[in-house]
This record gives C-alpha cells, structure tokens and sequence, in this order.
C-alpha cells in the first residue's frame, strides 16, 4: 500500500491527528530545552546507541524502502501520517514491543519529520522561543532563547543522518556540498540563515548553524518597546529612511543589524522600486515593489559564480530608486557607494564592525580590495559624500540586543571622515542579575541633515535632540 499514493498532498506542515497505538515500552525522549551545564559537572557524552534512536533509524531505512518517493508530493499529510503509523505499528508487533499511545504518536511524530522535514530540528524550528540552532556534531545541539545560548536534548542518530540533514537544506536552494566544497551558505523556506561546513575542515564532525527569522518581522514600535532604543531615536530613523538618508548599520555577528534593518527600511516610499542583494536572501521587506536577488556559488567545475558585486553592477541597470545590500564583505563596497553617490538616494547596508569609527575603516579597506590604485583620500571623499549615517548595534553581556549610537557623517577634514554621534547608549552598570543598565540619551547635537529632511516634508520636534538624562 505504500507504493501507490492517490491523494492529494496537503499541507506537510498541517496539524498532527492522533493514531492509535500498541500498548507499553520506554518513552520518547523530551523536547524540552535545558540549561547548559556548569563545566564542572559536565555529563558523559550520550551514547549513541541510545535504544530510542536506533528504533528511529530501522523505522527510517524502512520507510525509505517502503514509500513510494516519487509520488511523495501527491500525498497528503495525514494519509502519510497513517501509513508511517501502520509500518511503525507492524514493526514494534513484529519485534515483540509494545509501546503507549503518548510515546508511539511522538514517535510517528519524528518519523514524519525525518520524511517530510529536517528530522531532529522540526521541533526547534517549530518553537518561536528560539532564534538561534546550532549544530556541533552528532550529539551537541545548542539553541539561544532571548539572548542566552542553551543544552538542546535533540541528537542526531549518527554522522550520516547530519549528513543528510544538511544536503537536504542546501540542495533545496541549488547549492552543494562536499569534500571540494566543505562550507556553504544557504536558508530555509522561511527566510532562515543558515551555515554548514563539513570534514575535512570540521574536524569532529559537520557543524550546522542556523539563524532563524520571525515570520512577522519586528518592527521598530516593538524594537522601542522591547528597549532596543528610543522613541526619539526610533522617530529620527523613521524620518531618516523617509527622507532617503543613506544609511550604514555596523554591529558584529548576533547583534541585530538584519532586524534593524527590516524595520528602518519598512518606512520607505511604498511607490520606490526596490532591489535587495544578498548572499543568502534573508530580508523581509513590507513593500510591494520589490526585487530580491541572491548571489550563486560556482559549479563542480568551478564555474559559474556569481558575486554580490555582478548583483550590484546588473542592479545598476533595473531602474532601482533604493538598493539594499545584506551585508558588505569585499570588493561589492565600491559598487555600492558608487550607487549611493549616484542618484540612489536612501540605500542601505550592513557591515561588521565594533565601532561607527570601526565600519569607516573596514569600508576602506574593502573599497580599497578593488583594485587600481584608489587613493586613500579619494575613497574617504566618497564615503563622505556617499553615506549620510552609520547605526551600530551590539549584543550586550546580558544577551539582549541594543542600538548603541546613531552617528553623521558630516564631511572631510584634510583626510579624516568628521562624523558626529546624535543618539548614544549610555551604560550605567550591570544589576544583580547580571541586566545591563543604561539608556540611550540624545547628545543634544542638531543633525546636519535635518534641513535635507525638512525640505522632504518631514518635520521633527525641536526635543528629539534634547539632552536627556540616562535613566
């Protein structure tokens, strides 16, 4: 019965209706997150002949013989659901094992995942609590909830189940992965980051890292109220990107810089054609008219690659009014600020970088990996008149995301970008559970660009730029 398939395929991800079941035998194993242990009471390592999952394994080796694969997508959900139950049903009564009804719906629960999803992380892709997965190996699984990185129960049956995990993710976005090419970038259906590198450079095993993004992305009321910065700061920024202000966001890895940037770049002009530029699509524009493009990595034979920068200099011919680039890592620096400076007005990037002062000096020295012999003073002329603000963010020690400055770039002094910080997060110390203190506070400096914002219509209250003290 399971090599003839009539219905029609539903929802893979519809909810689960409860199967009968045989009675009795050792539960499932939780999917409950658990704080990391001290490293003084590290635990053994579990076993990998965990009696649960060498169950889970037989079951799928089984089905991958049994399930007609090419007639997968032409099946429901629930039809496969109850075929995946009556093998499962017929295995245990052959080997003499009976097992509850709980245990043996999670049980179909997890085969269905390992079919029609990712297996071990359906459940932790499934949970909004979670925005980080990482992967080290079989048996470390570690997630970050609110900031705070925690011990994962789920496990992987061995290095080929991870294996296979991770070939499904990136063929499904046209890449690959192998001992020629033993890293790679790619995302999931829903937007999500995701990293793998494999042997021979993860030494103890392959390695999957996963940034998951909201299905509704936050927006900047809700980065005010969770305390990422201010109303006035947020107002400014609202102003910033309505006005067409070019803007660079800075902050290193985890700090926040996509999520700013999906809510500065939601005020922008609704009639604006749009293109984005990413390694891996990731953003979450609000906007109609939009054009995302993704780079490509070479072939097996080493061709056919395709960079951020040839997006970049193809996009130069779509009639863009706004380019947003994900993230600037090389060479595409030169394309993008030769964008900004040539009637593209209100594009946006990301960089890393500790410091506004910081993401100049890395913008340099990307520009600079170019070629031809730019002259220092050339690139900072164009940086100045190309860039209108830079937003850095940062992850605090308390895990919590935060705008730590809002600086303008208001010209050239000799050879030195002059830059002027408008907003600033001023820290006040750390309580007794380890919550970072502090505000951000207007520097009470009145923005150069407020005439450019006025002249668009957008009029700021005379306060946004008070002096305020740090609460």
């Amino acid at each position: 019965m399971f090599r003839t398939f009539h219905t029609t395929r539903g929802d893979a991800r519809a909810p689960r209706r409860e199967t009968s079941a045989p009675e009795t035998a050792a539960p499932a194993k939780p999917t409950t997150v658990v704080p990391l242990p001290a490293a003084a009471s590290e635990p053994a390592k579990p076993s990998r002949k965990d009696p649960h999952l060498e169950l889970k394994s037989q079951l799928h080796h089984k089905l991958l013989e049994t399930l007609n694969l090419a007639k997968l997508d032409s099946v429901s959900s629930a039809d496969l659901r109850r075929d995946i139950a009556t093998l499962t049903a017929r295995h245990l009564q052959d080997a003499g094992r009976v097992m509850p009804a709980q245990p043996f719906q999670a049980l179909v629960d997890e085969l269905l995942d390992e079919v029609l999803g990712l297996g071990p992380l359906e459940p932790l892709l499934a949970d909004p609590t979670i925005s980080d997965i990482l992967v080290n190996g079989v048996d470390h699984v570690f997630v970050e909830r609110a900031g705070i990185l925690e011990r994962s129960p789920a496990r992987f049956h061995d290095e080929r189940h991870l294996l296979r995990i991770i070939d499904k993710i990136v063929s499904s976005v046209g890449r690959r992965i192998d001992e020629s090419q033993p890293w790679v970038d790619a995302r999931l259906e829903d937007g999500s980051r995701v990293n793998a590198i494999i042997r021979p450079c993860a030494i103890d095993g392959p390695s999957l890292s996963i940034r998951k993004f909201s299905r509704h992305p936050l927006r900047m009321d809700k980065l005010v109220e969770t305390g990422a910065l201010t109303g006035p700061a947020a107002e400014f920024l609202k102003a910033a990107s309505r006005g067409r202000l070019n803007t660079l966001i800075s902050g290193g890895t985890g700090s926040g810089k996509t999520t700013l940037l999906n809510a500065i770049s939601a005020f922008a002009d609704p009639r604006h054609r749009i293109v984005t530029i990413e390694d891996a699509a990731e953003l979450q524009l609000q906007q109609e008219h939009v054009v995302r493009l993704e780079t490509r990595p070479s072939n097996a034979e080493g061709k056919g690659r395709i960079t951020q920068r040839d997006l970049i200099v193809n996009a130069l011919r779509m009639r863009p009014d706004r380019i947003i680039v994900g993230e600037v890592r090389g060479n595409e620096a030169f394309d993008m600020l030769q964008a900004m400076n040539t009637g593209h007005d209100g594009s946006m990037t990301t960089i890393h970088a500790n410091t506004a002062r910081d993401a100049l000096s890395r913008l340099e020295q990307m520009v600079a990996m170019c070629g031809g012999d730019i002259p220092l003073s050339v690139i900072r002329a164009q940086i100045a008149s190309g860039l209108n603000l830079v937003v850095q963010t940062s992850r605090l020690s308390d895990g919590r995301r935060r705008v730590l400055s809002i600086s303008e770039l208001t010209g050239l002094d000799g050879d030195t970008i002059l830059m002027q910080d408008i907003f600033v997060f001023r820290r006040t110390g750390v309580d007794e559970d380890g919550t970072v203190q502090g505000r951000m506070i207007a520097t009470g400096v009145r923005p150069r660009c407020l005439e450019v914002l006025r002249t668009a219509g957008l009029d700021l209250p005379e306060d946004t730029f008070r002096i305020r003290e740090a609460s």
